[in-house]
């Protein structure tokens, strides 16, 4: 391993952090809606999907549902709110469907690639990787989706670690793969969730980096948790070289 930065790693999330996920969904159940010929306002359907997606997706994070049984249950509750009821096959085969819907807007935030782009010219031998919730062979086909996948050294999905962020034992497996090659000296973490990313990785010794593409209206205890665990703030990717820079020029 050659270059200034050999012992330098910058770890993210995938979901909202490189691929544009939240845009995916909001097409993919739009287009399912309208071959399911459901009737309703378009935006608050999508708003619903969403929401079913944090309740249920969470739930097989908790280890409360397995990684089928979540979809099933997100395609039952989105249908019964348009009245259709669904049992456990039809709920699969319901999801299997929308997935081609959802997997057909895969696509990368206009800012990913230029992101990575700079950080390997402009910090000669950074390594990278990923962190993130998930199984590791569908996390892992997004990624070879995407064409991304070969510019990442480690790929570390919770399915695989059995925990998940913001538990710092999956940061710590993050850091450990790569130091098991070569000595790992400064290590940041960017994902788009405030707890779960960046106040999980400063939590593990990290240096948090926080994505809030939408400017989140913050709560005061919010704003104090991120001053004390040192957390970068950035709007988009194309802040992150800079930003990063200089805070590890500060730690030199």
């Amino acid at each position: 391993m050659t270059g200034a930065h050999a012992r330098s790693v910058v770890l993210f999330d995938l979901d909202d952090t490189l691929m544009a996920h939240r845009e995916a969904v909001a097409r993919g159940i739009r287009l399912h809606m309208r071959e399911r010929a459901y009737d309703g306002d378009v935006e608050s359907a999508q708003r619903l999907w969403h929401d079913l997606e944090e309740e249920h997706y969470h739930a097989y994070l908790d280890g409360r549902l397995s990684f089928e049984g979540q979809r099933r249950a997100r395609a039952r509750d989105f249908a019964r709110a348009h009245g259709e009821d669904l049992d456990d096959p039809t709920a699969g085969a319901w999801f299997d469907r929308y997935f081609e819907r959802y997997r057909d807007g895969w696509t990368l935030h206009d800012d990913a690639l230029p992101a990575l782009d700079a950080l390997e010219a402009s910090m000669p031998g950074v390594r990278l990787g990923i962190i993130t919730n998930g199984e590791p062979d569908f996390q892992r086909a997004k990624l070879e989706r995407l064409g991304i996948l070969g510019r990442f050294e480690h790929v570390v999905a919770s399915g695989a670690v059995g925990v998940t962020k913001p538990d710092r034992r999956i940061f710590d497996a993050a850091v450990q793969h790569f130091a098991s090659r070569s000595a790992v000296t400064r290590v940041a973490y960017i994902g788009d969730r405030l707890r779960t990313d960046a106040l999980g990785a400063a939590a593990a010794g990290l240096d948090g980096v926080w994505l809030d593409r939408w400017s989140t209206p913050l709560e005061p205890v919010e704003s104090a948790a991120i001053l004390e665990a040192r957390v970068t703030v950035i709007t988009g990717l194309d802040e992150l070289l800079p930003r990063l820079a200089a805070r590890w020029a500060d730690a030199v």
